[in-house]
């Protein structure tokens, strides 16, 4: 029987959360913090820069500008502009940004933090709520170690894979009651509200038919944001299990002391995580033996269940694109590159992308299995259409703490994801006051109105 009730080890834990929640600084973030932080903001800002293109993005948006405008405390859409509800603008920008699936992420989560997180900021900047660059920083870092504990917490404690957006939703809550400046019994019930509120969506069922809904991060924003406006008007929703209970406390007791946001992981294509190791065993094995893809019979690829289980051959639409192993193989062997526009538009209806992702095989290997979710491994064997078989030494995906991108990687992916949608100039522009966050009482509104006036349509 779980108890639910604030004691002993709880208690401590618990408070722990709430002195790390209220009372964490900008002084109090290592340099490599503070760093990670940025190349996080810097990432996410270019993958939604992209994803602003994608029709999900356009729907919510639309959604939110003609059902959700408030008459109390508007704020601007992502790459927008038009004006919503605090709740709205989250929701909205949580499903731009997971528009197009190369955002970061943690292994042991099995999703992604700062999806949420971003969001839930942009919406509270815009609000007024943050005061300069250093106090948002500072809020990035703390939605990346509450929302990692959270979504770590949450795969320990239920049997069932959930989406982003069942922990996001209580990072949300969690992000919206600092800077509200709930007492900790109002940001008590937000948790337990949003944790009850946010979308328990399964993972494994959009895996097996990928659409719109996706990690489902929209919604968690959506119920975190309401969450804590639900609780400073009086609505009461604790405990918080994934918090509050037992069998977690260990996840909170060293909050300040281990940095998660220097575990999280950078992708180098935009598909799904469990797709990635496949791809750079294809990538090696085209950089050492230079074949071209007419060449190629078949390909196999061994990996994990949950990767071959992304068997979709020939994608209807850019959301099962990214959800599939075998397209963005065969899109990358034939276009020698794997950006958003190979999985989107034109490349969805390519031909020869398609006969190729039709000979992709995908195999389950219980090696790999047993190393899931910690590690994600793949092998290749591409056969010639001269019978010759050309095996791939084992992979796993880069981005990881073990093998990070590089500075220089992570802003040219910002670059290739933004200039199209942004301009070379609004792109440079928002670089730069990434890169300027920390100064001392840097103003927000250039930042804000740089990621908030439309992009170029």
């Amino acid at each position: 029987m779980n108890d639910l009730s604030i004691h002993g080890t709880a208690a401590a834990k618990a408070n722990s959360l709430r002195g790390f929640l209220f009372d964490t600084r900008y002084a109090d973030l290592p340099a490599p913090v503070v760093a990670q932080a940025k190349r996080c903001l810097l990432d996410l800002i270019g993958v939604a820069a992209a994803g602003s293109r994608m029709p999900v993005s356009r729907i919510m948006r639309q959604y939110a500008a003609d059902h959700l405008v408030a008459r109390k405390n508007p704020v601007r859409l992502m790459f927008d502009g038009r004006k919503v509800s605090l709740a709205a603008a989250a929701m909205a920008a949580a499903a731009t940004i997971d528009g197009i699936d190369a955002h970061d992420g943690h292994a042991l989560c099995k999703g992604h933090v700062g999806v949420s997180v971003l969001p839930t900021l942009l919406a509270l900047g815009d609000m007024g709520r943050i005061k300069d660059g250093r106090d948002f920083l500072t809020s990035v870092v703390l939605g990346y170690e509450i929302g990692t504990r959270l979504g770590i917490a949450l795969h320990s404690t239920v049997p069932e894979y959930h989406t982003s957006g069942a922990w996001g939703a209580v990072t949300c809550a969690a992000l919206m009651s600092r800077h509200l400046r709930l007492d900790w019994t109002k940001t008590r019930h937000a948790l337990g509200a949003a944790e009850y509120h946010g979308p328990r969506s399964q993972m494994m069922r959009v895996i097996a038919a990928p659409s719109m809904v996706k990690d489902g991060p929209g919604w968690g924003a959506m119920a975190g944001v309401s969450a804590a406006l639900l609780a400073a008007q009086g609505y009461t929703g604790a405990p918080a299990v994934t918090i509050e209970e037992a069998r977690v406390a260990d996840l909170w007791a060293d909050l300040g002391a281990r940095w998660r946001i220097l575990e999280q992981y950078f992708k180098p294509f935009p598909v799904c995580r469990w797709a990635q190791p496949a791809m750079e065993a294809v990538q090696a094995l085209k950089a050492a033996h230079g074949f071209a893809p007419r060449e190629i019979e078949s390909i196999e690829v061994l990996s994990f269940h949950e990767a071959v289980a992304l068997a979709t051959r020939a994608p209807d639409s850019t959301d099962q694109a990214q959800y599939s192993l075998p397209f963005p193989v065969a899109a990358y062997l034939w276009r020698g590159k794997l950006g958003a526009a190979e999985v989107s538009g034109a490349a969805l209806k390519d031909a020869r992308i398609l006969d190729l992702s039709r000979r992709v095989v995908l195999t389950e290997s219980e090696e790999y299995n047993h190393k899931f979710p910690a590690e994600r491994w793949a092998r290749a064997i591409v056969t010639l259409t001269d019978g010759s078989k050309l095996v791939s030494p084992p992979a796993v995906a880069r981005g990881n703490p073990e093998n990070p991108l590089s500075d220089a990687e992570i802003r040219a992916k910002y670059r290739a994801y933004s200039a199209p949608v942004l301009g070379a100039a609004r792109g440079k522009a928002i670089e730069s006051c990434v890169d300027d966050l920390d100064a001392p009482k840097t103003p927000l509104k250039k930042f804000l109105d740089l990621l908030l006036k439309p992009a170029k349509r």
